[in-house]
């Protein structure tokens, strides 16, 4: 039986490549803002592009952010991707303004700082330093992925965690800054790159997270 994922639409995301990119991997995929069908779905996806404070203030607005505290609280899936990444962090700071997340991690999202002259945003093809026991990139070995984004987790704030499962956090450079690229922590997993968009690999990633549902 297929993995009913529910591909979150609160006005935010890359809804139709990533409703396809799911059907592709064999999800059965529904789009919508519902309480009740997000709540209770095998996995919710929570895309994003654009402004962090945008992206909050349409996500609070169907009651985005309480849909996953419930979701995690009962050990149930989510997937951020991009901007629906950034959210899951404490706080994102764009313009000199800072704006509550969902806090299911601690850390800020701030711009990114390139040292070699590279321009912002970061828009493109990147590789990923994976750690070892990853589930999300299994059967992915020294591909890349594509990004395009301004901001990102430039520090990983979460040194002693209560949890059962230790977060696996997957880093990258650009331009000599580092930044978070992927988080796995039981049900809560993010990219800050589009799976998507991300040909094969990419493919790969959201098989894997779909087969785990």
């Amino acid at each position: 039986m297929s993995k009913k994922v529910v591909l979150f639409d609160y006005g935010s995301g890359n809804i139709r490549s990533g409703e396809r990119a799911l059907q592709r991997v064999g999800a059965d995929v529904t789009v919508t803002s519902d309480y009740d069908e997000a709540l209770n779905a095998d996995g919710l996806l929570v895309p994003g592009v654009g402004a962090f404070a945008a992206c909050m203030a349409g996500l609070k607005a169907v009651r985005g952010d309480a849909i996953i505290d419930r979701r995690l609280t009962g050990s149930r899936p989510v997937l951020g991707i991009c901007v629906g990444m950034q959210i899951l962090f404490a706080r994102g700071i764009e313009h000199g303004v800072e704006t509550d997340g969902c806090d299911q991690w601690p850390g800020t999202v701030e711009r990114l700082q390139p040292t070699e002259g590279q321009p912002v945003p970061h828009m493109g093809w990147n590789t990923i330093d994976v750690p070892a026991g990853t589930r999300l990139f299994e059967g992915v070995d020294k591909e890349r992925f594509y990004f395009v984004h301004s901001y990102g987790v430039r520090t990983w704030e979460l040194n002693d965690t209560r949890e059962s499962v230790t977060p696996l956090v997957t880093r990258t450079t650009y331009g000599g800054d580092a930044f978070v690229a992927a988080v796995e922590n039981g049900p809560l997993t993010a990219t800050q790159f589009h799976p998507e968009k991300s040909g094969d690999a990419g493919a790969t990633v959201l098989e894997n997270w779909v087969r785990s549902l």
